[in-house]
Parts: C-alpha cells; sequence; structure tokens
C-alpha cells in the first residue's frame, strides 16, 4: 500500500513538473564549461536540454564542424545535466575536454535546473521559446535530425 501511494504521488509531482505550451519559463542561472556565467532571458528561442551523457553525446554530434557561435546565432543554448558524474572525473577529464569544444555547455552541476525539463535519458529536449515562453517541445534521439532543425533556424 505505502509503494502504492508512493508511485501515485511520484506521477502527480512529475506531471505538476510538465511544461505547458504558453507558460512562462522560470529563470535561472548557470555557469558554462568556462565558469561564465549565463543567465535564462527573454531573447532565448531554443533551449536544448541533455539530463545523459549520450543525450549530451547527440548534441555534440549534431554539432560537429559547425562555427564557433553557431548556437548563439540561432539564439540557442545547450543545457546538460552533468551531476551524476564523479565530481573527480568532471574535474580531471570532462571539463577539460569540453573546454575544446566550439559551442557553449550550461553545465547543471547538482540537478536544480534540468528537472523542471522532463524528457527521455537518451534524448534531447528541445523548447521552442518565445519572449521566455513555451511554444513547443519536442525530443530528437538521431543527430542528424537535430542538426536539420538547427539549420532550419534562422541565424540572427
Amino acid at each position: 500500500m505505502k509503494a502504492a501511494c508512493l508511485l501515485l504521488l511520484c506521477l502527480i509531482s512529475a506531471s505538476a513538473l510538465a511544461l505547458e505550451t504558453g507558460e512562462r519559463l522560470a529563470p535561472w542561472t548557470l555557469l558554462d564549461q568556462h565558469d561564465q556565467a549565463y543567465t535564462l532571458d527573454n531573447q532565448l528561442q531554443v533551449l536544448l536540454v541533455a539530463q545523459s551523457m549520450d543525450a549530451a553525446k547527440l548534441v555534440d554530434a549534431a554539432l560537429q564542424d559547425k562555427p564557433k557561435g553557431y548556437l548563439e546565432q540561432r539564439h540557442a543554448v545547450f543545457l546538460a545535466d552533468i551531476s551524476r558524474m564523479p565530481k573527480v572525473i568532471a574535474t580531471l577529464f570532462a571539463l577539460p575536454k569540453m573546454r575544446d569544444y566550439n559551442y557553449r555547455i550550461l553545465l547543471d552541476r547538482d540537478a536544480r535546473i534540468t528537472p523542471r525539463y522532463p524528457v527521455d535519458a537518451t534524448s534531447v529536449l528541445w523548447l521552442d521559446l518565445r519572449d521566455g515562453k513555451l511554444q513547443g517541445q519536442r525530443s530528437f534521439t538521431d543527430a542528424s535530425e537535430l542538426t536539420q532543425a538547427l539549420e532550419a533556424v534562422a541565424p540572427q
């Protein structure tokens, strides 16, 4: 009985976290791989969210051979949850490698932000935003499809 109540409570709380079209995203600030702060603002049009290493690799594959500033030109940012990564591994290996990437990665080191945007662990969540409000969302499991979607966003 306790397990059933706990499951029901989890389902209710998960549905409370689901984003609705037209909803304004709550503001947040995170550091990127270069320890530069980024604050969610009304200029952002695409938020890419990866909650696992597999999903982050999908974004990396989609951004291969793209010039520096590619995401910024499209008013897009990439948010990665690295909270499950052991801090020693992150500090000694992952972060130095990430600093070589030609795109910005906002790092959710403590899983404070990414749980707001539920997505399957193997998928990249794409949030379409206008003036800070959610216009739509979709998920990607294929790097070429993600690349095509990013190409469809007009640079500004």
